[in-house]
């Protein structure tokens, strides 16, 4: 009975112990070359990348003040994406920050810690090219073109408008015109005509006589 027990443990211990060792390998590994970049007093943007090969659902970042005062988790699956804003933060202050991917068999080992600083609210945010891959600049981008296309239709089609507007006055000016020259001649020839009809019956009594 005792070597029967044994053998059951044994069992047992080896099975939890095959099972560990494939969710581990399992286990999408941590993400490489975290960077935080668009700092500002109030936000940041981290990005970092993930090795190729695993299937990567979503990701996690905890982020904590330096002096350990405040401590945040971020956790966000069903996404493809390699990069977060973070919100709220306070300005001149100091950060650590931690990014794992979530598989399908669970996170990762946490990614190196990253340390940044935000800036001053009277800190000028650097305008370079970097900016361009801020999905916030992206969308002010966007915007901006979107009104300056909508105006330059909006002033396409008022001028249109004048044209067509003035050239239909000009022409119904001309019409009316044209009319009033067709009206003089018409009232004009039978004035002529009926003072040949008056003066003809004159000069024939005269020829008469």
């Amino acid at each position: 009975m005792a070597r029967l027990l044994v053998l059951v443990n044994s069992v047992v211990l080896l099975l939890f112990g095959s099972d560990m060792f494939l969710v581990g390998a399992n286990r999408p590994p941590a993400p490489v070359n975290v960077s935080v970049m668009h700092l500002r007093a109030d936000s940041a943007t981290v990005s970092w990348e993930v090795p190729e090969g695993d299937i990567i659902i979503g990701f996690s970042i905890s982020q904590q003040r330096q002096d350990g005062h405040m401590q945040r988790f971020i956790r966000e699956v069903n996404t493809t994406s390699r990069s977060c804003v973070l919100w709220d933060l306070e300005e001149e202050t100091d950060y650590i920050i931690q990014v794992q991917s979530i598989g399908l068999y669970g996170e990762s080992q946490a990614s190196k810690k990253v340390h940044f600083r935000t800036l001053k609210k009277s800190d000028r945010f650097p305008s370079n090219s970097s900016n361009q891959d801020d999905p916030t600049v992206q969308g002010l981008d966007k915007s901006r073109h979107l009104q300056t296309g909508e105006m330059i239709i909006i002033v396409v089609v008022l001028v249109m408008w004048a044209v067509r507007h003035y050239q239909g006055q000009r022409l119904q000016q001309q019409q009316g015109e044209g009319q009033a020259i067709v009206r003089e001649e018409h009232t004009g020839a039978p004035q002529w005509r009926s003072a040949e009809e008056q003066v003809s019956p004159v000069r024939a009594v005269n020829q008469h006589h």
